[in-house]
């Protein structure tokens, strides 16, 4: 994909000063471009009036802000959830879900178009691979959360429209949490993703703290390595499903090419060369991985790691059969988790299941 114009949101802050300098501009000036940036949103140069004439027309010929238009924008009934198909400009599509929790706003955010992992109960698994997304793809996810946050809608059924007049409900509130955990895998986009949550991090800008990013992997090896390695401020999250390579590969293909005992290698290092402890993800299916056996074969394979286990209720998808598992299941297997092994865990809350709001279902629904 090729664009005759530089994507802002690609930059860090110092490679946007160096880009002003090699313009022949005075760098200082990327203090106030970024807050009009990631501070003020703008979405266009020329509301952007602290800057000199002639840097705001350098801006205009040379350079563009990659906001994402939004292709369709829905609500949950449960109140809490709203998810974007946002239109990338070679006309693929990704999707973005603001979610709230007891006051706070997350943003999961895409970081590829399609994902070449195959997990069988996911949509964004069925679709295959397209592409990477760019640094500045994933920020203007992030931004595109922040913009809705602060803009008025209007309520058309569950579907909004931008630009309308009545007001929202988000007043005030600011976006303070990212999940990486949208379409595609972000270890398979290392270096794209990396640059993003740099972005993100930047205190003049957005300043979302590392404790408050999560990325979750299904599990490639060398990125977790890579990341050991980096020692980076942000949560990792694996996706587990499976306490045994033959279910785990039944499961998530991805699990060939680095079997469990590899992945669980790789954990013990991350923990140990970090001292933070991994989210181990696990999807509940219904007759499929939410017995007290399961149960008992995680807490064995987990043993000893610092971990916290995050036990999330299947979201249904066209192309997968599974059920999720019922309620009293998800408590026999926490319990389980705690009493036998000391391992804390949480079932996570079904949220926006009315509006697809699984990774990859509106995107499939909208192709």
């Amino acid at each position: 994909m090729s664009h005759s114009r530089i994507n802002l949101y690609d930059f860090t802050r110092e490679a946007l000063r160096q880009q002003l300098v090699r313009w022949g501009f005075n760098g200082m000036h990327v203090r106030r471009l970024w807050a009009y940036l990631y501070l003020e949103l703008k979405d266009s140069f020329d509301d952007m009036p602290d800057l000199p004439a002639k840097v705001r027309a350098r801006l205009t010929a040379g350079a563009r802000l990659g906001l994402l238009p939004t292709a369709l924008e829905t609500d949950s009934s449960d109140g809490f959830t709203r998810k974007y198909l946002l239109a990338l400009a070679d006309g693929e599509r990704i999707e973005t879900v603001l979610m709230r929790y007891s006051g706070r706003v997350t943003a999961c955010v895409s970081s590829q178009v399609g994902c070449a992992m195959g997990c069988v109960f996911c949509a964004t698994g069925q679709m295959g691979y397209t592409r990477h997304l760019t640094p500045g793809e994933i920020v203007a996810q992030a931004v595109h959360v922040a913009r809705a946050l602060r803009e008025p809608r209007t309520t058309v059924g569950t579907c909004h429209l931008l630009g309308d007049k009545s007001p929202g409900s988000d007043a005030g509130v600011r976006l303070r949490n990212i999940v990486l955990m949208g379409m595609g895998e972000p270890l398979h986009n290392y270096d794209a993703v990396m640059q993003a949550v740099d972005i993100l991090r930047d205190p003049g800008g957005l300043a979302l703290g590392s404790e408050r990013i999560t990325l979750s992997t299904v599990g490639v090896v060398p990125g977790i390595l890579r990341l050991a390695g980096e020692k980076r401020p942000l949560h990792l999250a694996v996706s587990l499903h499976a306490a045994t390579q033959a279910e785990r590969v039944a499961l998530v293909p991805a699990a060939k090419k680095w079997p469990l005992d590899e992945l669980i290698a790789a954990c013990r290092t991350y923990s140990e060369r970090t001292g933070r402890r991994i989210f181990y993800e696990w999807t509940l299916i219904e007759g499929k991985n939410d017995s007290p056996e399961h149960a008992y074969a995680v807490g064995r394979l987990l043993r000893g790691l610092p971990a916290q286990v995050n036990l999330i209720p299947l979201n249904p998808t066209a192309g997968y059969a599974g059920a999720p598992t019922r309620s009293e299941a998800a408590k026999r297997f926490q319990k389980i988790l705690a009493d036998e092994f000391k391992l804390p865990s949480t079932v996570r809350q079904r949220r926006g299941i009315d509006i697809a709001a699984g990774c990859g279902q509106l995107a499939v629904a909208e192709a």
